[in-house]
This record gives structure tokens, sequence and C-alpha cells, in this order.
């Protein structure tokens, strides 16, 4: 309902880093990592206490990762991301979680792809994936299992590595930062954002206090009665607000013409049912909001951090 039509649409949660990012551009490639709701959560609120903060990665398709190289995930550092294996028997290997990036079809074909060429030696594989990730290696007689799964590790694609790089878009231009830095400029929009959400929810609530205040002062004082013998539509706003003269200083603004002609669109089955004791109760409500409001807006860290 507003004429400004954005550039981009604003996000109050960092969504960028929830759910990660990938693009190629010729020297601005992108990989930006999943990372997990909670410690974003966690994060973001020890930045608004002025605290230091840690995020890593978190994957939806598990795995074990090693951070050592992490690096804030800026460009040039590395993420090495391990399948999860265990061994249900002596010749039977099971994969229940996946390294990030890859499929359980893009792992089978490298498991075959390496039985093939001789770097291990297996004797067929089943994908037993439903609901959960299940595919299961069975070995030959005299295998060892343990040394199987290092094998695995180095030649398949149970272990990836990973290589994130963040550009993102800054005032319209390319910029490489680390995640750490985009979760803090992140937080500090979702601030604003709240603030301005704040504000547009004050000028409603005092708009709507004003209307109210002159349509309780318009019923009560019963102003309408001065327009019975009006004849053109300029003496029935000159009236009705000559009616509302007296009544100027207990109201937050000054009375506008359209605020006059919505007087005039008062139906007389409303003039009639009006309830002194509703109105007050209603006018009590919009100014515990406003008082709210208000607070929020004085402490907006305190408000953001409990949103």
């Amino acid at each position: 309902g507003r004429a400004r039509e954005p550039v981009t649409l604003p996000a109050r949660f960092p969504l960028l880093l929830l759910a990660g990012a990938e693009g190629i551009a010729v020297g601005l490639a992108t990989k930006i990592l999943p990372h997990n709701f909670n410690d974003l959560c966690r994060a973001a609120v020890n930045h608004l206490q002025g605290k230091r903060f840690r995020i890593v990665p978190d994957f939806p398709t598990g795995g074990i990762a090693d951070f050592s190289e992490y690096n804030d995930g800026e460009r040039g550092s590395k993420v090495k991301i391990r399948a999860k294996i265990e061994a249900r028997n002596r010749l039977l290997l099971a994969i229940t979680e996946l390294p990030f990036g890859t499929t359980t079809e893009s792992v089978i074909d490298s498991i075959l792809a390496a039985n093939a060429k001789g770097k291990i030696k297996i004797r067929h594989v089943d994908d037993n994936t439903a609901d959960a990730v299940e595919i299961l290696v069975h070995l030959p007689q005299g295998s060892d299992a343990g040394q199987v799964i290092q094998q695995l590790y180095v030649f398949t694609d149970c272990q990836v590595a990973i290589s994130p790089a963040a550009c993102v878009i800054v005032d319209d231009r390319p910029e490489f930062l680390g995640v750490s830095e985009i979760l803090r400029r992140s937080v500090d929009r979702t601030v604003q954002l709240l603030k301005r959400e704040l504000e547009i929810r004050l000028a409603e609530l005092e708009q709507q206090w004003h209307w109210d205040s002159l349509e309780r002062i318009f019923i009560e004082e019963r102003i309408y009665r001065r327009i019975e013998k009006s004849k053109t539509w300029e003496s029935v706003l000159s009236e009705i607000r000559e009616g509302l003269r007296p009544f100027a200083r207990t109201l937050r603004r000054v009375v506008t013409d359209e605020d006059i002609a919505r007087l005039t669109e008062i139906r007389i089955k409303r003039i009639s049912a009006f309830n002194r004791f509703q109105a007050d109760e209603a006018m009590k409500k919009i100014e515990a909001e406003i008082k709210e409001v208000k607070h929020e807006l004085r402490h907006l860290t305190d408000h953001a951090i409990r949103w």
C-alpha cells in the first residue's frame, strides 16, 4: 500500500546464511554454505549484546566436517566434509549421512568407479534410501572393514573438500565478506526494519486515536446537528470545523478537510448505537498500545533481541 517499489525485498532473518547460496560469475563465483537456525539466532543476539561470536556451517545432509581451515568462510578457505560410515558387520558397511553437495547417486557412482579402477574392492552396493539415507556397501570375504572405510574417504565422494567464498552485493558493488560480517550487517539491517515497522505501527495507532477522538466529539457534542440546515458542501465542512474548534486542544494534530469529510460518512445507525463506555475502552486500548510501541522504540536493541 505504499508508493515506493523495493529494489530488494527486506528479510528480517539472515536467510542468506541459513540457506546458503551458490553462483558462478567470472572472478565473482560465490559459495555460501548453509548454517544452523539456532546458531544464527545465538550469534545475532551476541552481536546485539556486544559480545563476540563464531559461526560455522551446518549441513542438512549431515556428515562430519573439519572447519580448521574455514577462516570465517572468506575466499581461499576450505572445509573437508565426510560421510558417516558405520560397520554393520565384518563384511557390510552402511553410509547413513552424506557430504554436503553430494547425492546418493553421485556417491554410489563414485564407489563403483573406484571399484572399477581397482582403488577399492567391493562385492556390490545397495541403495535402501527412503526417509533417511542408507547406502549398503557389501565387501568380499577377507576384507578389513576399517581399511575399506579409509579407502572410501580417499578415493570416492564419501569425502569432499569445499572452498567457500561469500561474494555479495553491497551498495550496488560486489564485495567478498566473511560470514561473521554478513551476519553483523544482516542483524543491523534487521534492527532498522524492526524500527521502521514500529514507526509504521505507531503512525497507524495515532491515526486511529485521532479518528476515534473526532468521531467521539462529533457524536457526543451533537455536532452533526449543525449541518441540518447547510445547503452546500462548503457550508457543511465549515459548520463541522467550527463545531470542532473548541476541542482542538484535546487532539494530537490539526484537523484536516479529509478528517471532516470522513465524519460526514458516519451513518445514523452508528450515531444512535454509540456507546460511551465502549468508546472509552477502545481508546484506552489504543493508548496502551501506543505507550508499548513507544517503549519498544526507546529500547530498540532489547526489542530486536526478543524478536
